[in-house]
């Protein structure tokens, strides 16, 4: 019971690609779900099961076989990370197309707490170690104008970690949360893009870029593997990237 597997949503970009190249570099066996992964993360232990995360209903048939596949392995340790996320759409209430509103909580909050039960269910008996861990943000905390519903969907993910851990009685694994700061991601470029309009706050993303403040993913990645993939956490505990 050596193998140290990764489960980690959004892996084609951003801190869930670099996430997913740190792990494998540590060893570990890694499977992404999504609708596409980098050509960076081509490599023998490293595999996509694709999937559209905002197409909630279609998820059981997708990933009860993986889960069920991966925990029959008996692994030392399976991690599930919550990564994937939409910063779509921007705009103040009121002015959202219900679809658009949809799909954001689809992706950023219903498919985690989808995936996290059936990965739950599948490990329950399992006889290494099993973790969870969500990828909020500081908007979880905090309203910002014009991305409200990444607001709500980030602080409903929170609301998941801790019911996992108040219920680890039952299902024995661990959770940890983590706000990972300002990161030079395609979701920057998206919020710094946007028209004031729609994102009355645009100028602080846009000087987050200029200043010159955006962390690199490969860099908050390591920290995230070290202290919260194979280090101890406090269960149920919501991290910001300074304490790591």
């Amino acid at each position: 019971m050596t193998t140290r597997i990764a489960v980690i949503t959004g892996v084609s970009t951003g801190l869930g690609e670099a996430l997913a190249a740190c792990l494998l570099e540590r060893d570990f066996e890694v499977v992404g779900i999504g609708r596409a992964a980098s050509a960076r993360l081509a490599a023998p232990r490293f595999r996509l099961v694709e999937a559209d995360l905002a197409a909630v209903a279609r998820l059981p048939p997708i990933i009860d076989p993986l889960f069920d596949e991966v925990a029959a392995r008996g692994p030392a340790l399976a991690v599930l990370v919550n990564n994937a996320a939409v910063a779509a759409p921007t705009g103040m209430l009121g002015a959202l197309a219900a679809d658009d509103v949809a799909r954001a909580i689809a992706v950023n909050l219903t498919a985690p707490v989808v995936i996290a039960n059936a990965f739950l269910r599948a490990f329950r008996d399992a006889p290494g170690r099993v973790r969870v861990i969500n990828l909020s943000s500081g908007a979880a905390a905090r309203a910002v104008p014009g991305a409200g519903i990444y607001c709500i969907t980030k602080a409903g993910l929170e609301m998941l970690g801790a019911v996992i851990a108040a219920e680890a009685g039952g299902h024995g694994a661990q959770v940890a949360t983590i706000r990972p700061g300002i990161i030079d991601t395609p979701m920057q470029v998206y919020m710094r893009s946007q028209p004031k309009q729609r994102l009355p706050v645009v100028a602080l993303f846009a000087d987050f870029h200029a200043s010159g403040r955006l962390a690199p993913p490969d860099a908050v990645a390591a920290r995230i593997a070290a202290r919260l993939v194979e280090g101890p956490i406090d269960n149920g505990r919501v991290y910001s990237i300074d304490e790591l």
